[in-house]
């Protein structure tokens, strides 16, 4: 039977570690998804509109619209990442199809000659804005194992916060560490480590805080796989309208949903006296959510030629639920006979909130009649003044002013361009988005180029695009204990069919 103990609200402890800067960074960061002609020119559509999928970039994109349209695209997603661990290289890929965007808008036109609101655009359009399936391998050996990760845990934790009643079972103790106030996350972690044997206390005393390794190695071997799947996904409801010839406004409202799944199988072994010792230490996270934001947006035409833009996307809150469960194994000699927990079945239960930062983008573009364009964007998101909430939990708190003191501002520049010969258009597109990380190392910079053709059969079009990012990322095994990371070179290479009908 599976069991449950549920964490609401103001829950400190178990909090502190189990949300963190990782869950803000994941649900902050839009990637270039959409419409294949919007993703083949990378998305720099600020001040352009016309697309359904550039309502993500600026909301008065609609009303640029002359007549309505419905437009779906599919994306395959193909993922490839190159891992270095201590000189160790593994490669891992994964690949995976998905409807990614769908959509349509209605244009009203004034039948007032004299009115200058010339027409109105109504839309609803649905967009992955970040797909998360991927797998992971990483492989190599170190002088830190997994024991380390678990002194680190217990460090100050009394034996008896960690023990198990006589009248539970270990995975009902598990669980009541978690439901304490002034227990969680971290005591669980202690508990795992010392009921497993791989840790002991110094004392067999109740007010010990003090623990030492049972781990006898010069050199550990570690195997680290990752699965994740998901996405976050953007359901915008928006309305635009054109003034005169030359000025045209918009607002949108974007629901989202969440649904992410984690599942982190570590393995390590090593020589102990002509015996070969192991641990298996899995973990998985199951999220999901929903947020809201909202955005404001304007285009004007300077001239025949030039085109500029500007919008606002106010910050998203999130509403998210974590469950979460641990499983671990060991041939330790003091291991307890009676030890087993490795089921994965005693789920911790957070729920929380986050709100990422607002965004502002400023857009400029050339358009040459019918012969093509060019456009670049320019996005700014300050991500410092992400948070994690309610702000009145104190382990929130600690964790926020990490947040503030490591992140800083991104700035996004997105560049585009379609040439057209009679039925078909030729484009292209630039990305680069700088690192959230103030200093930049954990995760680098990302660069993406993209391309792609479109045929034009007078009522409809038929799209396709390729793009390709590729970011570093320092990978840590876990937040503590083992501190040497893995350097990941991460390529993501999509591509994507569209088709548009205009009615």
């Amino acid at each position: 039977m599976r069991k449950y103990i549920t964490f609401i609200g103001l829950f400190a402890c178990a909090i502190a570690s189990a949300q963190n800067i990782n869950d803000v960074l994941r649900y902050s960061t839009e990637n270039l998804q959409g419409s294949a002609r919007f993703q083949a020119m990378g998305g720099a559509f600020g001040s352009l509109g016309g697309d359904l999928s550039a309502l993500n970039i600026n909301p008065a994109g609609s009303a640029v619209f002359n007549n309505g349209i419905f437009s779906i695209s599919g994306t395959n997603y193909n993922r490839n990442t190159d891992s270095d661990y201590n000189g160790t290289l593994s490669n891992s890929t994964n690949n995976n199809f998905d409807i990614n965007q769908v959509g349509g808008a209605f244009v009203f036109k004034s039948t007032n000659p004299d009115s200058k609101w010339r027409k109105l655009s109504l839309a609803l359009n649905y967009d992955v804005v970040q797909n998360f399936d991927d797998r992971l391998l990483t492989k190599g050996s170190s002088n830190e194992g997994i024991d380390n990760y678990f002194l680190d845990n217990a460090e100050g934790i009394r034996l008896e916060d960690i023990g198990v009643p006589d009248n539970r079972t270990i995975g009902e103790a598990y669980l009541d560490i978690g439901a304490t106030n002034d227990l969680g996350f971290i005591p669980q972690q202690a508990f795992l480590g010392f009921q497993s044997g791989i840790i002991d206390p110094v004392e067999f005393e109740d007010k010990n805080t003090g623990y030492f390794s049972n781990a006898n190695y010069q050199t550990v071997n570690q195997d680290f796989r990752q699965i994740v799947t998901g996405y976050n996904s953007k359901f915008t409801v928006n309305a635009a309208t054109q003034y005169g010839d030359y000025l045209y406004f918009g607002a949108s409202m974007n629901f989202h949903t969440i649904q992410y799944d984690q599942f982190n199988q570590y393995d390590e072994s090593y020589d102990d006296v002509g015996e070969t010792r192991f641990v298996a230490f899995d973990n998985l996270l199951e999220t999901d959510g929903t947020g809201f934001s909202l955005s404001l947006g304007a285009i004007a035409k300077l001239n025949d030629v030039i085109r500029v833009g500007a919008s606002y996307q106010s910050p998203t809150w999130y509403r998210l639920t974590d469950n979460f469960s641990q499983g671990i194994d060991n041939n330790y000699p003091l291991k307890p006979d009676n030890f087993n927990f490795f089921d994965l079945n005693y789920i911790n239960i957070f729920d929380y909130q986050i709100k990422t930062p607002g965004k502002v983008t400023g857009s400029i573009s050339a358009v040459f009649g019918k012969s093509g364009l060019l456009s670049l964007d320019y996005g700014y998101q300050d991500m410092s003044n992400a948070e994690l909430r309610p702000t009145s939990n104190s382990d929130f708190a600690d964790e926020n002013v990490f947040i503030s003191e490591s992140l800083g501002g991104v700035s996004s520049i997105r560049v585009g361009g379609e040439y057209r010969i009679k039925r078909v258009s030729l484009r292209a597109g630039y990305r680069y988005e700088q690192s959230p990380y103030e200093s930049g190392n954990i995760v680098g910079d990302l660069n993406g180029i993209s391309g792609g053709v479109g045929y034009n059969f007078g009522r409809s079009r038929l799209d396709l695009a390729v793009s390709r990012t590729e970011q570093d990322v320092l990978q840590y095994f876990f937040d503590t204990g083992i501190n040497t990371p893995a350097l990941l070179n991460n390529v993501n290479t999509n591509v994507t069919l569209g088709y548009t009908l205009n009615f």
